[in-house]
């Protein structure tokens, strides 16, 4: 099958759109990436979206609205990446679409999350086939609905002799342990706690909103780390918590950034000493998470935004030492595609009526078929 994969992560920086064909079925899948596009929201729509976020703005008619736009935006993004693998839309069969999170509580009082960007209008806009909201089938089991991708994970990276650790870095960082040989039950997986969120909320703030993100590192770089500060970010009670576990915008999201910046600007902590801490807050974290939960681990696999901020990498190369940290493009796929590329993979596998959820990786009681289906016309 030929299936695309859209995308949209916490950082809300653009819609991924990976056109994939698939072949086989687990543990075999033969996959093999057609073309890859981000496509930028509209500003507009991009604060709509921060505004959803917040339980003071995220009012019911902007997230009903919501719904519909984002998946007009998606629908969009798709046909464009289907355009430039030289396809026409009746040569796809699936589109996966995770869709936006605005807002993820899976260990609240009542186990929930939402993710929107209707599927309907996806199908109705494509005439394709589109399989959406992914998430929730693994919360209705009792799980975190999250991380989804370590299955993907499992199909793609696991080695018969090696132990190796999936490290995304996207607004929030999750890892995927694959011990060497492992069997599906084997896999653990969860989020080790914040990656670009911090870091990309102090760039908007350093720069008066210029900077969405810190291009190559360079703010980070220029800065010293506040080792005072450091210490109380890392005293975060998410980061002590055992797997399986997930976390998003509402724990280390604008009121977090906020709380911190006010208080690094209290200690006369300059914009980029701020961003320093920040990202090493995210590189040291990580290193905390394989220190407390994972067994030796003989080489990491960086994804995912941050693996592009060589300031971010380095920091984690050191804190990962001895560990060997290559990145997914030393296996021929491209970090911003990879989370686009997960849901064709998990759409391929509900379509054919398999479960894409781990429950050693999100908690949930067994094994579920995710993803809800919208026909398209073709």
């Amino acid at each position: 099958m030929i299936v695309v994969g859209l995308m949209s992560g916490t950082s809300v920086d653009g819609i991924d759109a990976a056109v994939c064909q698939i072949k086989g079925a687990p543990p075999h899948l033969q996959v093999e990436l057609l073309s890859f596009t981000k496509a930028d929201f509209e500003p507009k729509l991009r604060s709509r979206i921060f505004q959803a976020f917040s339980p003071q703005s995220g009012t019911v008619d902007l997230i009903c609205a919501l719904n519909f736009e984002i998946g007009e935006a998606f629908a969009r993004a798709g046909l464009r990446a289907i355009e430039e693998a030289d396809l026409a839309p009746d040569e796809v069969q699936l589109i996966g679409s995770h869709g936006q999170t605005i807002y993820h509580l899976p260990g609240g009082p009542v186990r929930s999350t939402l993710q929107v960007g209707e599927a309907a209008v996806i199908a109705e806009r494509t005439g394709i086939t589109t399989i959406a909201d992914f998430r929730v089938a693994d919360v209705a089991a009792g799980g975190q609905g999250a991380p989804l991708v370590s299955y993907v994970d499992y199909l793609l990276f696991r080695h018969e002799g090696k132990t190796r650790a999936v490290q995304n870095i996207g607004g929030i960082a999750n890892v995927t342990l694959l011990p060497a040989g492992c069997s599906p039950e084997e896999v653990l997986a969860f989020d080790t706690g914040p990656g670009n969120m911090l870091i990309d909320h102090a760039v908007r703030r350093a720069t008066g909103g210029k900077w969405d993100c810190d291009h190559d590192g360079q703010l980070a770089l220029r800065g010293e780390v506040d080792e005072d500060l450091l210490a109380k970010l890392m005293s975060h009670s998410y980061l002590k918590l055992s797997p399986p576990k997930t976390t998003g915008r509402e724990e280390f999201g604008a009121q977090f950034g906020d709380h911190i910046w006010r208080q690094a600007k209290a200690q006369g902590l300059a914009n980029e000493d701020v961003v320093a801490t920040l990202t090493t807050f995210t590189a040291r974290s990580i290193a905390d998470a394989y220190c407390r939960f994972l067994p030796p681990v003989e080489e990491v696999i960086l994804g995912g935004g941050g693996g592009y901020n060589p300031t971010l990498r380095r920091m984690i190369e050191r804190e990962l030492a001895p560990t060997r940290v290559v990145l997914h493009e030393d296996f021929g796929l491209s970090s911003d595609a990879k989370e686009a590329l997960a849901f064709a993979v998990l759409a391929y596998e509900a379509w054919h009526g398999r479960p894409g959820n781990l429950p050693s990786a999100t908690g949930a009681s067994h094994r579920v078929v995710l993803g809800k289906i919208s026909p398209g016309q073709r």
